[in-house]
């Protein structure tokens, strides 16, 4: 990251931005130019190709406070009519909260997350890409203009798509200094992390390690023998960090949520194995962790290809016993409001602010190639034949020589095990003591009585993984909103 500041000693600019290749760090000392200088150089900061938060001041006007479109990390707003505040840790705004917002709490319930200025808590709020944040003693947001987006395209006689892919995906990564030792790459052997890492490792051979979290059930050892075969295929550093989930599961006693630490609904809901994983990689000496987020997105089939149902849908609150009227009234109102459509599809930007506070308190930067918006457009322009299934990254991988288990892995992998054992190992006594204590979520959100009836489900021997897999949420917003407002 790098900082910079100027004055045309009338207006003030302060950027915080994510430093881009063959460009040397700026020199943070205040720089005072022409009004002319000082607008061409405000115009230049808005075009920045990477992460960036642009702070503005001038007399008689709010400070306006403007994100940029490739968005890293998440910035949540609060104020208390005298000053605004502003953190990628929600918990810092913690003194600020001063309620549960239901319409973000219904969403979440329900597993319906939407992109817009709304988070859990009333008092906090998120500025989302290219939103901008006016403040003076009353925070209001703004929305952007729609993004343009491409559409598939036929494909020219003879195109070469792959060619076209691993030159995209060199754009993407070549805009930032990462090609150091000090970066790692997150392998968890999955077709996005695999195509990124293995890239990465053909173009510069023997220099990034790599790191991941082992995932439990039919999975398991077909994850270890792909990752294995990525490894050896092309050359990385010999140092390769694995941290079992099963041995670090979510809702552990040493869980940061379970021990009552002031954490963000928003982050990571692996947040144990996760922050297992952080540490250990910042203590290897890695500085910048990059992951194949936004790989599942940069290819997604489109209603019209394939009619298929979205995440949480309405009609899943009268499934789910636990959603209690208050919610289920509120997700009348779950698409008001939300952020237009933007260069980076909503649900990759919503995984990116749920992996970074993690990475961030351990002092690492992430990197998402896929997330970029050269690799966005590309992937919208591509045929169905190459998005369905995957096979543009599952091409890139054969023609590199990986076998059948690699490109065509026969078992599911997906942390479904782990949180399945967490549910039915750790979850029961938490439930237990927020059904004896009380949670803010009583308040009409979550029916108590139906949440009881569920937990009493939550065994070995009777877990359904698509009925009961959601009470984790309810685990994580009761855990977080205690904290938040206890």
């Amino acid at each position: 990251m790098e900082h910079l500041a100027a004055t045309d000693e009338r207006r003030t600019l302060i950027v915080v931005r994510e430093r881009v290749a063959n460009r040397p760090a700026c020199d943070p000392e205040v720089r005072t130019l022409t009004s002319a200088e000082y607008d061409q150089a405000r115009e230049a900061a808005t075009h920045w190709p990477t992460d960036f938060v642009l702070v503005e001041a001038e007399p008689a006007r709010p400070v306006r406070v403007t994100a940029g479109s490739a968005r890293t990390t998440p910035l949540y707003l609060a104020n208390d009519g005298r000053t605004l505040f502003g953190s990628w840790d929600m918990a810092d705004l913690r003194a600020h909260a001063t309620g549960i917002n239901p319409k973000e709490a219904a969403r979440l319930l329900i597993y319906r997350p939407r992109y817009s200025t709304d988070t859990l808590f009333r008092g906090v709020q998120r500025l989302t890409e290219r939103a901008t944040a006016h403040y003076g003693g009353h925070l209001w947001i703004s929305y952007p203009a729609p993004a343009l987006h491409r559409t598939p395209r036929e494909l020219a006689p003879g195109a070469d798509v792959l060619g076209a892919f691993v030159a995209t995906m060199d754009t993407a990564m070549d805009r930032r200094p990462w090609a150091r030792g000090s970066t790692l790459f997150h392998l968890t052997g999955g077709f996005d992390s695999g195509t990124v890492a293995t890239r990465a490792a053909e173009r510069h051979p023997g220099l990034f390690p790599t790191a991941t979290l082992v995932i439990g059930g039919p999975g398991r050892e077909q994850q270890i023998r792909r990752r294995a075969e990525l490894r050896d295929r092309v050359r990385f550093a010999d140092l390769d960090i694995v941290i079992d989930a099963m041995k670090y599961p979510p809702l552990a006693p040493e869980c940061r949520w379970v021990r009552g630490g002031v954490t963000a609904p928003t982050e990571e809901p692996l947040h144990y194995p996760f922050t297992q994983m952080a540490r250990a990689v910042a203590e290897a000496g890695a500085r910048t962790v990059v992951t194949g987020l936004g790989g599942d997105e940069m290819v997604a089939l489109t209603q019209a290809e394939e009619p298929h149902k979205g995440l949480g849908e309405i009609t899943d609150a009268q499934i789910l016993p636990w959603v209690g009227p208050r919610a289920q009234s509120a997700l009348e109102f779950s698409d008001d409001g939300i952020a237009p459509p933007a260069l980076v599809n909503s649900m990759t930007l919503l995984s990116l602010e749920t992996t970074a506070p993690p990475l961030l308190r351990e002092g690492l930067w992430p990197v998402h190639p896929f997330a970029d918006p050269a690799m966005v457009e590309l992937g919208e322009q591509l045929p169905f034949a190459w998005r369905e299934l995957k096979q543009v990254q599952r091409r890139r991988l054969g023609a590199l020589g990986m076998s059948e288990d690699v490109i065509h892995p026969v078992e599911r992998e997906s942390f479904a095990e782990v949180i399945g054992h967490s549910l039915t190992t750790h979850a029961p006594k938490l439930f237990a003591r927020m059904l004896a204590g009380g949670s803010p979520l009583f308040d009409g959100l979550v029916d108590p009585d139906g949440l009881r009836v569920a937990v009493e489900r939550l065994t070995a021997d009777s877990y359904v993984e698509e009925r009961d897999a959601k009470l984790l949420e309810v685990l994580s917003l009761h855990m977080s909103a205690s904290a938040f407002l206890g």
